[in-house]
């Protein structure tokens, strides 16, 4: 082995010493410290030479005497693991490895039931002018409630905001969810968030933030801050394939590599960012194929497939808990509703396109497999569904009864004690809602 030092003395210098004296260079300092390994020249003449590497403290990459285009499409795409077809038959030969028992099965579909009646409840109530914004997650129900039931209660989770359903799966009611949207008196957040950006400190679920990705480097941080407390559980964080192509995509994967950060990087792919499709927003394999670059381990699930993702998360869970270092989920699944309320799908995509993907609902899909292992019945089904559908349609009434939080809460909470420039600003408001009644909202208390 032949050891160089690149600084005062050049790779090329270096080589003819060592090809002239058949012998090794000793170590040269540098400014840096670092060195550079050259193997694969003989000490001796007409000895073999060793296959060559270039090497830097734990890398390794072979020389090759071969100039060639390395081509990605010549390694083809990462396999889609699934357990369910569209059909709710399960494909494997020996299922046993992926199976749930009775009582998590059917606990992860009736969450599922619940968040698809919120979603469209919701959904109406807003297009009635009751609350100003909603997002659902229809087609992503399994992606979400599946990975949900994978996670510990104790992981915390930087979402992106179409996972209400972890939320929901940790306990939230119909009544918090609405409180929230409405923004009365009872929002944990104060109504100082849009409808849909949840918080809740007390289920470890970081508030949600409307610029897109900004929660991945916050969760890349997290976990590193968790990691050097020894805190027992993992940080999750969860986006969609669109946000992979922010800058703080990369910025947050390439810190939480290099800092081993305990945590999973779940990708949400479900085929559109609004109204750019997936194939406008990259080449190459996906989001699952990047996590090779950064050198953290990857895996691709079919996300319409509850069981599929429940296994994965699982398997993800126990490989960042074991190495605590970060792995990326991507869940392929397709967003069959609109992007937002402020937005109509149907201008940028074929109404064909959508059908042929909501005869797919993930939802309908775990059903049959229950049904197949005797777990679920129609009439249980009739019951779940008219119970969900009147206890959201009672929570949307009693939200949009309750007072609102008072003006004060404008300028509170920011500073320990009200700084003098916005007191000022608030009697101003004060002043002009008293004054003008008429233009105020009257179930916003004026203190």
């Amino acid at each position: 082995m032949i050891r160089y030092v690149a600084g005062r003395w050049g790779a090329s210098a270096a080589l003819r010493a060592a090809r002239i004296g058949g012998g090794s260079l000793p170590e040269l300092p540098t400014s840096s410290g670092r060195s550079v390994v050259v193997r694969g020249y003989a000490a001796k003449a007409g000895e073999a030479a060793e296959p060559s590497f270039y090497e830097f403290r734990d890398r390794k990459i072979p020389f090759v005497s071969q100039l060639d285009i390395h081509e990605p499409s010549l390694t083809g795409g990462m396999p889609c693991f699934r357990v369910l077809d569209e059909t709710g038959q399960c494909v494997l030969d020996d299922a046993s490895a992926y199976e749930v028992d009775e009582e998590l099965g059917r606990k992860m579909y009736e969450n599922m039931v619940k968040l698809q009646t919120m979603d469209t409840l919701f959904y109406e109530a807003q297009r009635q002018g009751r609350f100003s914004f909603y997002m659902t997650c229809f087609g992503e129900e399994a992606t979400v409630i599946g990975s949900a039931a994978g996670l510990d209660f104790k992981d915390h989770v930087f979402a992106q905001y179409r996972e209400h359903g972890v939320l929901m799966w940790r306990g939230q009611t119909f009544q918090e969810f609405a409180d929230q949207c409405y923004g009365n008196h009872r929002d944990y957040n104060k109504g100082r968030q849009m409808p849909v950006h949840y918080g809740r400190k007390d289920m470890n679920f970081q508030t949600i933030s409307s610029p897109l990705c900004t929660q991945l480097p916050q969760a890349a941080g997290a976990a590193y801050a968790n990691k050097l407390a020894n805190y027992d559980g993992i940080t999750v964080t969860y986006f969609g394939e669109g946000a992979a192509s922010e800058g703080d995509f990369h910025a947050a994967m390439n810190f939480a590599s290099t800092l081993a950060c305990p945590m999973i990087f779940m990708c949400r792919n479900n085929g559109w960012a609004i109204s750019t499709p997936s194939d406008e927003q990259y080449t190459g394999d996906g989001i699952a194929g990047r996590g090779s670059a950064y050198g953290m381990p990857a895996i691709r699930v079919d996300g319409m497939d509850a069981l599929a993702m429940f296994h994965a998360t699982t398997i993800a869970r126990d490989y960042v808990v074991k190495n605590q270092s970060p792995i990326l989920v991507e869940a392929m699944s397709y967003r069959t509703s609109h992007h937002s309320t402020s937005d109509d799908s149907s201008r940028y995509r074929e109404l064909s396109e959508m059908k042929a993907w909501k005869a797919r609902d993930p939802v309908a899909r775990f059903q049959i497999w229950l049904e197949h292992k005797g777990w679920w019945t129609e009439e249980e089904e009739s019951v779940l569904r008219a119970e969900s559908r009147k206890a959201v349609m009672k929570v949307l009434d009693m939200a949009e009864r309750e007072q609102k939080r008072p003006l004060r809460d404008l300028v509170e909470d920011v500073y320990d004690v009200v700084p003098e420039h916005l007191e000022k600003q608030y009697q101003e408001i004060k002043e002009f809602a008293k004054k003008h009644k008429h233009l105020y909202p009257n179930d916003i208390p004026i203190e």
